[in-house]
């Protein structure tokens, strides 16, 4: 480690030190959802399975709420339950990376974990330069830099960032986020023989490419991957505008289904299909475990939107992750659905069948709570249903339409919505509440809402409201959280 390194990993235990009892009374603090021991916490980085372990690695400023000069984070488990907060893995301490350790991703090569990410160096208003960047770990908790693998290519500005590596014929890609002089996003293609040397294929896809009209200025945190036979490239297009119930964030997150051609570097897809629906929900990456399976974790917040409202700022810590999921690809669109060792969290089961409301509000006898998970089942829906959570959002559905509402965080006045058209009926709603979040899995994770909530820290009540007869099953479980050593 150089002096500096040495001198950071330091000063941010101190930080948590210093500010532990504050934030760990914070009411809003979660019971299964990874939050930062103190400071800012965003993009979830390096998701990997090595040996058995998950590596879960994530973009950290721990000296204030706001960005800055991001280090990773670093959390190990066997389960996906019981998790080790292991040593800081990355600082801000080298020349290439003193503005920020930026997001990235991990592989395995000869018995090793390779991280790569991006250095960036600040400017005043906007980054002075970024650099993919590689570090290495015999062990998989203390990594040593290797530097820098991939300069800024010719024709692209500084938003360079945010590498994705996988390993396909015994080649290596790569896939950065990028923008064009002329202030357009992409998602540029390398590949590599030895993760060291990299070519650059080609700009896959982007906006004003493929078919694609203006599509944002920068994309970031791509991520390409098969899936059931299908191409998917997820990317965070930043610069889009509000249409109608679509792009309703500050910037979107999402995915285009398609076919990659790697040769001639060209992605042919479809139309962009955004992965959440939610306030909070934002810089995905996925991995596959070794059990085969795809998983998904969020970062649950949103660049610039109003994230110094965030009342947990108060207490020197904001933002959280999702849980995470298992993709699948049903040949039209992504489902989302939580990963079944969630389900070891549980306590004894509360069910009631066959519960009728017709144009009236009600409690139904033991559903409340802050961390909780809920099953709905519809039989019967005539007009209108809404659950109330907790005096502060609901969830409604009228004509095909599902709306999550919640007071503004800036503007207390004001009720804020996020909304989606249905393709089928209302059949089931999964709801994982926490004491400051909710992700709602809708129709068996064919959309899904992601959001931070704030309502008063010990109100519990849930009601349910029926304009017409609703008729549905309902069965809640206490969750008893991850497990931290």
């Amino acid at each position: 480690m150089t002096n500096r390194d040495v001198q950071l990993r330091r000063a941010a235990e101190n930080e948590i030190l210093k500010q532990k009892e504050t934030v760990e009374s914070d009411p809003y603090r979660q019971k299964y959802h990874h939050m930062p021991p103190v400071g800012l916490m965003n993009d979830p980085n390096g998701l990997i399975q090595w040996k058995g372990t998950y590596h879960f690695f994530y973009q950290w400023m721990p000296f204030e709420t706001a960005h800055g000069a991001k280090f990773w984070g670093h959390y190990t488990s066997n389960d996906l339950i019981h998790w080790k907060h292991e040593n800081i893995a990355l600082t801000p301490s080298e020349v290439f990376d003193q503005g920020g350790v930026y997001s990235g991703s991990a592989v395995i090569h000869n018995d090793q974990l390779h991280l790569f990410y991006t250095g960036n160096i600040d400017g005043e208003q906007k980054p002075e330069t970024e650099y993919q960047c590689l570090a290495i770990s015999e062990d998989g908790v203390t990594f040593e830099k290797k530097g820098i693998v991939i300069e800024t290519p010719a024709g692209y500005t500084a938003h360079f960032r945010d590498p994705k590596v996988w390993k396909e014929d015994q080649i290596w890609y790569m896939v950065v986020g990028a923008q064009s002089e002329d202030l357009q996003g992409n998602v540029l293609l390398f590949s590599s023989n030895d993760l060291r040397n990299w070519v650059m294929v080609g700009p896959i896809a982007g906006s004003k490419q493929g078919g694609l009209g203006e599509f944002g200025c920068m994309w970031e945190c791509p991520d390409l991957f098969e899936l059931d036979g299908k191409d998917l490239l997820i990317v965070c297009p930043q610069g889009l505008e509000a249409d109608g119930m679509n792009y309703a964030n500050t910037y979107q997150s999402g995915y285009f289904a398609g076919e990659l051609n790697k040769e001639e570097g060209k992605f042919s897809h479809g139309h962009f299909q955004e992965l959440d629906r939610g306030f909070e929900f934002y810089a995905p990456q996925t991995m596959i475990d070794e059990k085969g399976r795809r998983l998904l974790v969020g970062w649950m917040g949103v660049p610039d939107q109003y994230e110094q409202a965030h009342p947990t700022v108060e207490n020197h810590w904001i933002h959280c992750m999702t849980i995470p999921r298992e993709l699948k690809w049903d040949g039209k669109k992504i489902i989302q659905a939580p990963v079944p060792e969630l389900k070891e969290m549980r306590g004894p089961v509360l069910m009631h069948s066959s519960v009728t409301i017709k144009n009236d509000q009600k409690a139904v006898r033991g559903v409340q709570g802050r961390a909780i998970e809920l099953n709905l089942e519809f039989d019967e829906l005539e007009d209108q249903f809404a659950i109330e959570l907790f005096q502060y959002a609901s969830l409604s559905y009228k004509d095909d339409v599902l709306t999550l509402s919640r007071p503004h965080l800036e503007d207390k006045s004001k009720t804020e919505f996020r909304r989606v058209l249905l393709d089928r009926d209302l059949k089931n709603l999964r709801l994982f509440i926490d004491h400051s979040s909710l992700e709602v899995f809708v129709n068996e994770g064919e959309e899904v809402f992601t959001s931070r909530i704030y309502p008063q820290p010990n109100e519990e009540h849930i009601l349910f409201t029926s304009l017409g007869a609703t008729t549905f099953s309902v069965e809640k479980w206490g969750l008893s959280g991850y497990q931290y050593r």
